[in-house]
């Protein structure tokens, strides 16, 4: 029993090393043993079995690690049919080409919210959105849709989370959450990152399942409020065609 828990919690720790890199693309053993709170001695151990299965590759060169070709066989190996970033994104080229900016599709996961997909915009002056962020779900105008549309224990984890700011009434944001599910989209000037605006909206599946928040941002100088009333009609519209493609 003792060796089988040893066992586990070295898959664990392997998948958490994996896990490091959805933020960055490579990573040294001091930066990857500080993430995942383990000694550098034992991260070294594992980066070696990971790399010894092609899940992880070492530059020779910088000492620094990232993932391999396996992690992309994986991938590749995933049922593309059913694959909200894969299926959503002629829409979504269909959307930037339309209006002109980024356009990002986000899920929830826990009490966060993950970037799955990005259309960059072709402007010279744009915002660029990572795809694999991994961002809190109480900012920004796909957060609060996913929040608003969500059951009510997501919502009450979310509120009474301690990471929760100081500086958001919570009665107020709950009625914000409310106006929200009566307009069908969100919008967010300058809430999450300095000098960025976006418009969002839910992307239900064909049995009414919350199931993704389609959303499009620029710069705020040029995504003014009602530059967004104006484009939220075109981007429930994609939201709804998006939301026809799944079963």
């Amino acid at each position: 029993m003792e060796e089988q828990k040893l066992t586990v919690r070295a898959v664990e720790r392997a998948m958490d090393i994996l896990l490091c890199f959805t933020e960055k693309r490579e990573l040294g053993l001091s930066e990857i043993s500080a993430k995942v709170g383990l000694h550098k001695s034992t991260v070294h151990r594992l980066l070696a079995s990971l790399e010894g299965k092609g899940f992880i590759v070492r530059d020779s060169h910088t000492d620094k690690y990232r993932l391999g070709i396996r992690i992309w066989e994986l991938a590749a190996s995933l049922d593309q049919t059913d694959n909200p970033a894969v299926l959503f994104l002629p829409e979504m080229e269909r959307l930037r080409d339309a209006i002109g900016e980024t356009v990002s599709l986000y899920i929830r996961d826990g009490i966060e919210r993950i970037r799955i997909q990005a259309v960059q915009s072709r402007q010279a002056i744009r915002r660029v959105a990572e795809v694999g962020a991994r961002l809190p779900l109480y900012v920004g105008a796909s957060s609060k849709v996913l929040l608003a549309f969500a059951d009510e224990d997501v919502r009450d984890r979310v509120l009474n989370d301690p990471s929760w700011p100081d500086s958001v009434e919570r009665q107020a944001y709950l009625a914000q959450l409310e106006d929200i599910r009566k307009l069908g989209y969100a919008t967010s000037i300058e809430e999450r990152e300095l000098g960025a605006a976006a418009v969002a909206a839910p992307i239900f599946n064909r049995s009414g399942q919350l199931a993704a928040a389609l959303s499009i941002s620029g710069p705020s100088n040029r995504f003014t409020l009602q530059k967004m009333q104006e484009i939220a009609p075109k981007v429930i519209e994609s939201a709804q065609v998006m939301g026809k493609l799944l079963r």
